[in-house]
């Protein structure tokens, strides 16, 4: 069987897919994956073993450009595709399968999608709280159930690469080093404060730990804030990295990590998937939705629910559930990982 996998938008999503791929190939390993997805995450899926082919979505977030989506779609008709599985709740993102005339179009209603989407399935998110449980059953017949435990996300290391990256920046490897993530999608309201991260950072180079700091470019006013707090007498042993790393970079040297702290956000999915111990802060995102998928992991959480709301609650920005969670909880909680 070919299919053609319509992908998530988003890091954190596009790494949790790959539980229902691993799905599908345990299914039958001659099933062929190929994943439409936009340009960002192609360097991600060159990490995920399951997927044979990346194809670029040309389009960004919201846009419908329906002619290009016809064009595209009538391209994809030589293909043969089998079935295709939409990741996604959008009309737009189930047209291209339409007009590629794929005979099986698996997903959720999303936005009314009727006849866009020909097997529909329901999300049941009482009985299947997990994406990655939402996801596995768009894998599945309509009549299956889920199989537990369901398979992690596990991306692939490029060893050569992790090997360049620690000498061009001088990592000590003699040393442990400890990984930071104090980025979010959606600004401050997810984020725990720079201050604190700070603090677990000096805490590390005190020990004699490295301590790299990722992030993307839109998180280059954390990694500021965070890299100003330094002790200088310890600084050789804190790297900077945000907006400086690709994203294959990000994953090679994480994976090189004895421990990370990190929000609820891509690069907490991407420690999980290089098997990094972890732990991870929420604030009003929920741990029982999205959680770790690594075994050796501590949510620290302070809100109860799920609450979409993307302003913070203090005038620093920040969700006050947040701010309740401590440095010294999280250093406590780090110390739990060696246990």
């Amino acid at each position: 069987m070919k299919l053609l996998i319509v992908g998530p938008s988003w890091v954190g999503d596009a790494v949790m897919a790959q539980t229902l791929y691993k799905l599908i190939k345990e299914d039958n390993q001659d099933h062929r994956i190929e994943v439409l997805s936009p340009d960002w995450s192609l360097p991600l899926l060159e990490r995920i073993e399951e997927v044979s082919r990346s194809i670029p979505s040309p389009f960004k977030h919201g846009e419908l450009k329906l002619k290009i989506r016809f064009k595209m779609g009538k391209e994809l008709r030589q293909e043969n595709y089998d079935r295709s599985i939409i990741m996604t709740n959008s009309l737009k993102s189930s047209l291209i399968p339409f007009f590629a005339k794929i005979p099986v179009r698996t997903s959720w209603l999303g936005e009314l999608r009727f006849g866009f989407i020909n097997d529909l399935r329901p999300k049941e998110i009482d009985s299947h709280p997990l994406m990655i449980e939402q996801f596995a059953k768009l894998g599945l017949k309509s009549t299956d159930e889920i199989k537990k435990p369901l398979p992690n996300p596990s991306l692939k290391i490029d060893l050569k690469n992790l090997e360049v990256q620690i000498q061009k920046l001088k990592i000590d490897v003699s040393k442990p080093s400890l990984a930071i993530c104090p980025g979010a999608e959606f600004g401050p309201a997810k984020k725990w404060p720079s201050n604190y991260y700070a603090e677990v950072c000096n805490e590390f180079l005190l020990k004699g730990w490295n301590v790299l700091v990722f992030g993307s470019i839109n998180d280059a006013l954390t990694g500021s804030q965070i890299e100003s707090s330094i002790n200088n007498q310890y600084s050789e042993g804190f790297f900077n990295l945000v907006g400086k790393t690709s994203l294959l970079d990000a994953i090679d040297l994480m994976s090189h990590c004895k421990k990370a702290v990190t929000n609820d956000s891509g690069l907490m999915h991407i420690a999980a998937a290089v098997d990094t111990p972890l732990v991870a802060v929420y604030g009003p995102s929920s741990p029982k939705f999205t959680p770790p998928l690594i075994q050796n992991h501590v949510v620290l959480s302070k809100f109860d629910g799920l609450d979409k709301t993307r302003t913070g609650s203090e005038k620093s920005g920040y969700h006050e559930s947040l701010v309740a969670i401590k440095p010294s909880e999280v250093l406590k909680s780090l110390e739990k990982l060696d246990q």
